[in-house]
C-alpha cells in the first residue's frame, strides 16, 4: 500500500516540476498529480507536451518518489453534449500523458448534473463507451469519487453506475471528507466494494447534517450548493478509527496496488506543518489495523 501526498496546496507557491521535491522534503515517497495549469486544468485541455512529460519525469526520479495516479477532472457525464465530447477528447489526452508517464492508475470524478440525473447517466456511459476500452487496452485502471454536486453522491448508487460497467479496470475512490454526502454507509459499502475499493483520500469534515441541518448556514436557505471541508484528520467529524478499522477488514490495508493520499486543501498557509502531521497521522491509523505502507 501506498501513501501519497496531493500537492495541491502548493499549485500558487511552486512550479510543477518542483512538485516531486517539495513531496519528498514534506515527507512522503509517492504524488497523486492532481489538475494543474502546467498538466490538466478542471474541463481543460491538458497543456503537457512530450518535453514536458520528459522533463517531469526526470523531476519524479530525482526525488527519489514515485507518481502512482493522475487526478484529471473532466465533465464526462455533463448533459451537454458539445461539453461531453470535449471532455472525453480531452481525456483522450490524459490516458495519452498517463501512459507516456508510466503511471497505471487515473482516479476522477463522474461530473455530472444532480439536477440532471438521467440525461448525466446517460452521457456517462456514453463517454465510457469511447474511452473504457483504451484503458483496458493500456492496462490502465480508472477509479471514482461520487463528489458532492455530482450526478450520483451516494455511495452505494455511485457503486451501481460503475458496477453497470462491468469491468475490472473500473474502480471506487473513497474520500473521507465526503463521507456525509455518500450517505451513512461504510459499514455496508466497504464490503461490497471488496478489492475495487482502489484509493482512499485522508481529509476531514463537518457532518453538515448535525444540528437538524443547522450545522452551518448557506443563504438564501434554499440553496442546491454543497459544502463540505478538506481539514486535516481530527479538526471535524470524520470517524477515521471506524474508517481505517473498515479498511482493515476489507483487507485493502495490505494490498500492495492501493493507495492513500493526503489530500488537504484548506490549510494552505499552515501546509508543510499539516502535511507532516498527516503522513504521521495516516501511519498510525494503518499501524493500528496491522497494515504495512510500500
Amino acid at each position: 500500500m501506498k501513501i501519497a501526498y496531493d500537492p495541491t496546496p502548493l499549485h500558487h507557491t511552486h512550479r510543477l516540476l518542483d512538485f516531486p521535491a517539495a513531496t519528498a522534503d514534506l515527507g512522503f515517497e509517492h504524488m497523486q498529480l492532481t489538475p494543474h495549469p502546467d498538466f490538466a486544468t478542471h474541463f481543460r485541455y491538458p497543456k503537457m507536451d512530450r518535453d514536458l512529460i520528459r522533463r517531469f519525469a526526470r523531476s519524479v526520479e530525482a526525488a527519489d518518489i514515485t507518481l502512482p495516479a493522475l487526478l484529471p477532472v473532466q465533465r464526462i457525464a455533463w448533459p451537454d453534449e458539445a461539453k461531453r465530447v470535449a471532455a472525453v477528447k480531452n481525456f483522450r489526452r490524459v490516458i495519452e500523458i498517463a501512459v507516456d508517464l508510466g503511471v497505471r492508475t487515473i482516479n476522477t470524478e463522474f461530473s455530472g448534473r444532480p439536477e440532471a440525473f438521467e440525461d448525466s447517466e446517460v452521457s456517462f456511459y456514453r463517454s465510457m463507451d469511447e474511452l473504457l476500452p483504451i484503458i483496458e487496452k493500456e492496462g490502465l485502471r480508472l477509479n471514482f469519487d461520487p463528489h458532492p454536486d455530482d450526478f450520483v453522491e451516494d455511495g452505494h448508487e455511485a457503486w451501481r453506475v460503475l458496477r453497470g460497467l462491468d469491468s475490472e479496470s473500473i474502480g471506487f475512490v473513497w474520500v473521507a471528507s465526503h463521507t456525509f454526502h455518500y450517505g451513512d454507509c461504510l459499514e455496508t459499502l466497504l464490503p461490497e466494494l471488496g478489492d475495487r475499493l482502489r484509493a482512499v483520500y485522508i481529509s476531514d469534515a463537518f457532518d453538515h447534517r448535525a444540528s437538524h441541518g443547522l450545522r452551518y448556514i448557506a443563504n438564501p436557505p434554499t440553496t442546491s450548493a454543497r459544502v463540505h471541508q478538506h481539514l486535516k484528520a481530527g479538526d471535524g467529524d470524520v470517524d477515521f478509527d471506524a474508517l481505517f478499522a473498515g479498511l482493515g477488514a476489507s483487507g485493502f490495508l495490505g494490498r500492495a496496488e492501493a493507495l492513500i493520499v493526503s489530500n488537504v486543501f484548506g490549510e494552505n498557509e499552515n501546509n508543510e506543518a499539516v502535511s507532516r502531521f498527516q503522513k504521521q497521522r495516516i501511519d498510525e491509523l494503518v499501524s493500528e489495523q496491522g497494515g504495512r505502507t510500500g
